[in-house]
């Protein structure tokens, strides 16, 4: 890592934070949050890499891959992210950093606000509204959104600090960070193939013992009692392998799984 002189000022953050209400603008199957991501922190990587237009494009390119996190504890993630690029540090820590927390802060949010803060404004001004008071709705609209953009100046604030005041100090570790770092990330990554992916073989050994009875063994119970969802694990491996070794595009995943799930379900191999 070698440090620069930050490019970045508070309010740049704070220009980030409120840029992530536009997060989902751009959502899509293929990279979920990807180019929205890229969209938010895109003013924060001109100025950064105001002077070499190079690491703009790659920098730019870099952080519209995969992303889904909550919206509204998003800007303590893309406030870590800048700060360490701005003071120098390698596009791939950043990443891992990046990926790391993409998990663990989108649960936080998403029980928060979706089950918690949504569900607490929508109850009172329901209840406020069926007896025919108009602050029912007026206080929902100004409750929610007041919480919105609390949380996003707080988290982005508490992320800039933490970035920028503790990026010296961290330096030195910054290559154990990253890979524990990514380590979380592939953790979580995989949790979310075997929830998304779902592969299983139907096909039995049935077998007639000697007594007449008739004993069945399935062979998705043999694989499971082996490694336990083995076959979405390897159909993300080879999806990966596919797009990172071949360049293959969303489209050409789509026909192959299609091919590959009737094709096995005509035949019951899988299902």
């Amino acid at each position: 890592m070698e440090f620069r002189k930050p490019a970045l000022k508070l309010k740049d953050y704070m220009i980030v934070a409120f840029r992530s209400f536009f997060l989902q603008s751009a959502f899509n199957y293929g990279n979920y949050q990807g180019v929205g991501y890229g969209n938010v922190i895109l003013p924060a990587l001109k100025k950064i890499y105001a002077n070499n237009e190079d690491e703009l494009v790659e920098a730019a390119i870099d952080n519209i891959d995969f992303f889904n996190s909550n919206p509204q504890t998003l800007p303590f993630i893309t406030s870590i992210q800048l700060a360490l690029l701005d003071a120098g540090e390698t596009p791939d820590n950043a990443r891992a950093i990046k990926m790391a927390l993409m998990g663990p802060l989108s649960g936080i949010g998403d029980s928060f606000f979706q089950f918690g803060l949504a569900p607490l404004f929508s109850s009172i001004g329901a209840g406020l509204a069926a007896e025919g008071l108009i602050i029912g709705p007026i206080l929902f609209f100004l409750g929610i959104n007041a919480s919105l953009i609390a949380t996003k100046i707080l988290t982005g604030y508490y992320g800039f600090k933490l970035g920028t005041n503790y990026i010296e100090s961290l330096s030195e570790k910054m290559a154990s960070i990253s890979r524990l770092a990514s380590i979380v990330g592939i953790t979580v990554v995989s949790g979310l193939a075997v929830s998304f992916v779902k592969i299983t073989i139907p096909l039995k050994y049935v077998a007639t013992l000697p007594d007449g009875s008739v004993n069945e063994i399935a062979f998705q119970t043999i694989l499971d009692k082996i490694t336990p969802n083995l076959l979405p694990a390897l159909f993300t491996l080879i999806i990966f392998y596919l797009v990172r070794n071949k360049k293959w595009n969303v489209y050409k995943l789509l026909a192959l799984t299609l091919v590959i799930g009737m094709v096995g379900s005509v035949l019951g191999i899988i299902a």
